[in-house]
């Protein structure tokens, strides 16, 4: 099912769901919790189970300068969700009207009203609504008086923190790609369509796939271990890719540029996501093209051995 808009009516047959509420921006482990709760929910009452999102992200509507730090697509989360077992995936398009909408008009007009909610599940220190006005007793009050009946889920904890966004990001911005990975059951990856690039690496024997970063977190500038998936066939690759400016080379551009081993098929224009492994060094630049070559050796060879 493609995702829906709060903007438009819901279809008829999902009216009555149970809803996890929240961003849900990189679907970690206290994500999981909360939308498993909602789907379990569902199912054991026999509704349609509606995993929700915001986008854009709150943040980027009041600071539209701050810097990119997604770690998911719509499309990713999408089948994220979906693959838990959520029914569908519902967009909150972040914009002044919503922003503007007070926490009692959000629950009683929106999710009540408008999408006609029977439960919703969100974490325990979610707030919502025009300055933040609404939270959990907010939820569950006028919730209740909405005929919406509402259900918290706790922290996830992890070595005496809670599992959050801001660890991933930070494992991901200090190099970390694994304990992103533990934090998420799965690797950090970026989806784009692979564009036309000035070739260089097919001189030097190593050709990549070059693709925009966009909105995406960028992780610590470096050289990875990573695996690629086509995503209009399946197939997956592994290879190691340089994320960053490309120090050695005139003029800087950031890109994200994996080179898959074994590989020598077209990829222009096809849409392909890569996953983040294991973090090999940081960028640099070196004295000639030579010692480059060099390098990208030895790095493809413990990218091999990592991904085995």
């Amino acid at each position: 099912m493609r995702f829906l808009d709060h903007r438009e009516p819901l279809p008829a047959p999902l009216r009555g769901a149970i809803v996890a509420l929240g961003n849900f921006d990189g679907f970690h482990l206290g994500h999981q919790a909360v939308a498993g709760e909602a789907i379990a929910w569902a199912r054991a009452e026999g509704r349609p189970a509606i995993v929700a999102t915001f986008d854009p992200h709150p943040v980027r509507f009041f600071r539209p300068d701050s810097e990119p730090f997604r770690l998911t697509t719509l499309e990713q989360r999408q089948e994220l969700y979906l693959a838990a077992g959520a029914t569908a995936m519902l967009v909150f398009h972040f914009d002044a009207a919503l922003a503007g909408t007070t926490a009692e008009d959000f629950v009683r007009g929106i999710l009540g009203e408008h999408l006609g909610a029977a439960g919703v599940v969100t974490g325990e220190d979610f707030t919502f609504g025009k300055g933040r006005g609404g939270n959990i007793d907010v939820l569950r009050t006028v919730g209740a008086e909405a005929g919406i009946t509402t259900r918290t889920v706790g922290p996830v904890m992890d070595g005496g923190a809670a599992v959050s966004s801001s660890r991933v990001r930070d494992a991901l911005r200090a190099g970390d790609p694994q304990e992103a990975t533990r934090l998420m059951t799965r690797p950090f990856a970026i989806r784009g369509v692979v564009e036309h690039g000035d070739k260089v690496g097919r001189t030097i024997g190593y050709p990549t796939a070059n693709l925009a970063i966009e909105s995406y977190l960028r992780p610590r500038y470096g050289i990875y271990a990573v695996t690629g998936r086509v995503l209009a066939t399946g197939e997956v690759l592994k290879g190691a890719a340089n994320i960053g400016v490309r120090p050695q080379f005139s003029p800087p551009k950031e890109l994200l540029e994996p080179h898959f081993f074994d590989f020598s098929d077209d990829l222009y224009g096809q849409e392909i996501e890569i996953a983040f492994h294991h973090f090999l060094r940081p960028e640099a630049k070196f004295d000639s093209l030579e010692a480059l070559v060099e390098q990208m050796d030895r790095d493809c060879a413990k990218a091999r051995d990592l991904l085995g």
